[in-house]
């Protein structure tokens, strides 16, 4: 038996930021000048009180109502986010209880970001493989936008909060995701990261000193930030490289993929991997402009997209790869159930 996609959804907060008001927060930003620079239209930004569980319960209740599955039916929930509900318990443990699924089921939390869902289809795959699971509830969720300082454009351009919800399912036969390549380099943790708020950093009891840096970005200790221009290098040596690992593992070439699904990271940092890699643009999709950058959820939310527009018939072959914070990378492929 192996892991095959069954049911995708997701969800995003009702409180939506729009480029036109982005653009009044930064006189020297227009409204065209942000859409065309990040190709971000809307983002939405989680409530006061809501959470990234919060975020990810209500995808997983849009699937289950979709008939795809009945909660009774999981026996397994992953989740990944970096931004828990708390340190303990695991907020799965939280979800399994809030959806109704079984004390039978096993659930844990995973700490990633933008290569988050393409780790948690590994995982699927080898809970699936080795009989430990039948039904597995792929979770991915973050409020990512509470650890961005509204005077840091850098980061405040980018990113939105979500919850995604993946139904994986045991079926007989040639796997249909896989094979996987993995990566790690955490040399450049440093350049990606939110400094304050665990336990080697805790955050301070007083208000945080604000910094401003020298393009005028301003942040805290407690806030986001991101090196742009290290992780922009990082993600062009290591993206087309793992893609090229990923085909030959496969014993396939880039003839055989009908569709490139990669993380939604950015307009300008998309469209230079694909000209870089010489994929036609009919081939390489992009669902971001309505949510931005949601870290570990913009591959399942761009797959859906691509579903509902009835870009993956059944039989195509999908090549998808998460990349980011850690720094950490992950590719795979996916032919379609």
């Amino acid at each position: 038996m192996h892991a095959s996609i069954a049911a995708i959804e997701y969800h995003l907060p009702d409180a939506v930021l729009t480029s036109a008001e982005l653009a009044g927060f930064y006189p020297d930003w227009s409204v065209e000048k942000i859409e065309s620079t990040t190709g971000i239209k809307t983002m939405h930004i989680a409530a006061p009180g809501e959470c990234a569980s919060d975020l990810a319960v209500q995808a997983a209740r849009k699937l289950f109502d979709s008939g795809a599955c009945s909660p009774s039916a999981i026996d397994f929930v992953l989740f990944c986010t970096q931004s828990p509900d708390y340190f303990a318990p695991a907020s799965a443990c939280v979800i399994q209880d809030r959806l109704g699924i079984g004390t039978s089921a096993a659930a844990m939390d995973f700490n990633l970001g933008c290569s988050g869902y393409v780790y948690g289809l590994g995982l699927a795959e080898a809970l699936i493989s080795s009989g430990q699971a039948s039904n597995i509830l792929l979770l991915t969720a973050d409020t990512l936008t509470r650890f961005v300082h509204p005077k840091d454009k850098s980061v405040r351009l980018l990113f939105g909060d979500a919850g995604a919800a993946t139904l994986l399912r045991a079926a007989e036969g040639s796997p249909s995701i896989g094979p996987f390549v993995y990566g790690t380099d955490g040399k450049g943790y440093a350049n990606l990261i939110i400094p304050a708020g665990g336990m080697r950093q805790p955050c301070s009891r007083q208000e945080p000193e604000e910094v401003e840096d020298d393009l005028g970005n301003v942040r805290t200790n407690e806030s986001m930030f991101m090196n742009g221009a290290a992780v922009f290098d990082f993600t062009v040596e290591t993206v087309p490289s793992s893609i090229k690992k990923l085909l030959a593992k496969a014993g396939l070439d880039d003839s055989s993929i009908d569709l490139y699904v990669f993380h939604q990271a950015g307009k300008p940092i998309l469209e230079y991997l694909r000209k870089r890699m010489r994929i036609p643009p009919e081939k390489f999709y992009v669902a971001m402009a309505h949510c931005g950058n949601t870290s570990s959820s913009t591959i399942p939310i761009a797959l859906k997209h691509a579903m509902s527009e009835g870009r993956l018939p059944t039989g195509a072959r999908v090549a998808v790869i998460g990349f980011g914070v850690g720094y950490s990378w992950a590719a795979s492929l996916i032919r379609w159930p």
